[in-house]
């Protein structure tokens, strides 16, 4: 064995794990994730754990920004506490399954985005309804309440169905609609 291609060879593995580390940063960041925060998963979805002092120095940030961004990935379980024998420091590990770490993701922010909507509809709806209830306001008025009350009616009808589509996911329901084909490449 040659050193010479030992090295080519490594940096070449390193360029390889560089694509996918950018490509999941950039892919999180559409979802409303950092790239930074992005750059920390994917660096982290090639280790088998990581220190923050390890996090720090393979990313060059800080350890208040490694902390702040492995929280948010906690939040989504895409990263787990671990703890290696002999050592005190707090060691992190991410998710490594795709499918894991696509319904924790979405399932947590779908969830969030229907209870929002849905508690602002209620209110919306509300205030809507005490407008078409006045005695004191015109018709023209009243009608144009109504429309906007019926739209927000109308809006309920995707949140449900979000709501449906979370329970699938977080289930696995959706593996007998989408079957993982374990023998698909692309």
């Amino acid at each position: 064995m040659n050193q010479t291609h030992d090295h080519r060879a490594q940096s070449t593995i390193e360029e390889a794990k560089k694509l996918v580390i950018d490509s999941i940063a950039e892919t999180m960041d559409l979802y409303g994730v950092t790239r930074s925060v992005g750059t920390l998963y994917g660096t982290m979805y090639f280790e088998e754990d990581m220190s923050l002092d390890e996090m720090r120095e393979e990313l060059g940030m800080s350890k208040p920004s490694m902390s702040s961004g492995v929280k948010k990935l906690q939040e989504f379980n895409m990263v787990k506490n671990t703890f290696r024998k002999g050592s005190r420091k707090h060691t992190f590990i991410a998710e490594k399954d795709f499918f894991r770490f696509f319904k924790n993701f979405f399932s947590k922010k779908w969830e969030r985005e229907v209870v929002i909507n849905l508690e602002a509809v209620q209110r919306a709806q509300a205030k809507l309804q005490s407008v078409m209830d006045s005695k004191d306001v015109s018709d023209d008025i009243k009608q144009q309440a109504f429309i906007i009350f019926d739209q927000l009616e109308e809006s309920k009808t995707y949140y449900h169905w979000l709501k449906k589509l979370v329970k699938v996911i977080q289930t696995d329901e959706i593996f007998k609609y989408v079957p993982i084909d374990e023998k698909e490449h692309v």
